[in-house]
């Protein structure tokens, strides 16, 4: 088998569940800061970077699934040898397209056959996660099956509550404008609250995620270190699906009731980002931290309310 799945990081780590469920010997190619998330989950498992991929062309795979909506992957994917593909790849005319079998998916993509308008409406009707989606065309039943994560570098940043106010410069609009206000208002009830810093390296940035009782954010890496790793999580969704995130039973999910308005829209607008106020998400990251050890959590909000 081969998966090809480079980026973000985080899409990276919401496609490891396949691991567990493909047999025989895989490989996956990914971007190289990615390869430390990935070695070593599993024995029969071979891992290089987008800059290596030429080693890839060792053997001839039974399948190939390339999750990947850019010409240049699919370009590459189309020179190795194989005897199924699931994803995207290029035409005889060099046009991008997708298997059938993946376009479940793919519909509601950039390269949607339906074009990104219709694709993003799609998108914000489906009430279907990742896991599920990808599972089900490949043939496979998802049920709840983990993400497989490395074991992570020690770190002393420890404390109760981490806040992950950044989500990176293609969605400006995650980045929530309450996140001080929030931990002033944690830290007068007694609470331990740390910013999570920039690190050196993913396996540092996983280790202050697992040192805390609950993570706060956006729709971003940190949520799905949290949810590979049991750590309990309020997330923010102002932009992007709540509906595609498995919660595994120890997210909390607090959806902008302006969220149809700018659904995965890339630009900036000061409404987005304060739609949600600083009380819901307060209440929600006090009610995980206090239920972190009966296992309560609560369940997703609809657009709205």
């Amino acid at each position: 088998m081969l998966i090809v799945k480079l980026g973000a990081t985080g899409d990276v780590v919401r496609t490891t569940p396949l691991l567990g469920r493909l047999a025989g010997g895989v490989t996956w190619v990914t971007e190289a800061r990615n390869v430390p998330l990935l070695c070593d989950l599993r024995e029969d498992l071979r891992v290089l970077p987008w800059e290596g991929r030429d080693g890839v062309r060792d053997r001839q795979y039974d399948l190939v699934i390339n999750l990947e909506d850019t010409h240049d992957v699919a370009l590459f994917v189309k020179t190795l040898e194989f005897k199924k593909l699931f994803g995207a790849f290029v035409d005889s005319e060099a046009n991008l397209r997708y298997t059938e079998d993946s376009r479940e998916w793919f519909d509601l993509s950039l390269i949607s056959r339906h074009g990104k308008e219709q694709a993003d409406r799609l998108k914000l009707l489906n009430r279907r996660t990742y896991q599920d989606i990808i599972f089900g065309g490949l043939g496979l039943r998802f049920d709840g099956d983990p993400y497989r994560l490395p074991a992570h570098t020690p770190t002393d940043l420890c404390g109760d509550i981490a806040i992950a106010p950044e989500a990176g410069p293609v969605w400006p609009m995650k980045n929530w404008m309450y996140y001080r206000d929030l931990q002033k208002e944690l830290e007068t009830e007694g609470l331990i609250v740390n910013v999570l810093p920039r690190r050196a390296t993913l396996l540092e940035h996983l280790g202050d995620v697992r040192n805390h009782r609950c993570l706060v954010g956006g729709d971003s890496l940190p949520m799905h270190l949290a949810l590979g790793s049991g750590t309990r999580c309020v997330t923010l969704f102002t932009c992007t699906s709540p509906w595609e995130i498995h919660d595994y039973g120890v997210q909390t999910k607090i959806v902008s009731p302006l969220l149809s308005e700018f659904f995965y829209k890339r630009g900036v607008d000061h409404r987005a980002t304060t739609a949600i106020g600083v009380q819901p998400v307060f209440e929600a990251v006090m009610a995980a931290w206090e239920g972190a050890a009966s296992g309560y959590c609560k369940t997703a909000q609809e657009p709205g309310t």
